[in-house]
């Protein structure tokens, strides 16, 4: 079965740290918060340390 990330708007601040860590996987969208662009590039970065490193919690991967 396939990673999927989960972005909780709610909790996402739009600081761009999942953005600078991972740039093939996330961006910003046009309402200031984290988008996946990109699902299929997970194992193109430490997406573990994106997912660690957000400081409100907002990501989430689900296997």
């Amino acid at each position: 079965m396939a990673k999927k990330i989960i972005i909780d708007e709610d909790l996402c601040e739009g600081c761009e740290t999942c953005v600078e860590l991972c740039p093939d996987v996330f961006e910003l969208g046009e309402n200031g918060k984290a988008r996946v662009k990109n699902p299929n590039a997970l194992n193109t970065c430490n997406i573990q340390e994106a997912i660690d490193s957000c400081p409100t919690g907002a990501l989430k991967l689900e296997e």
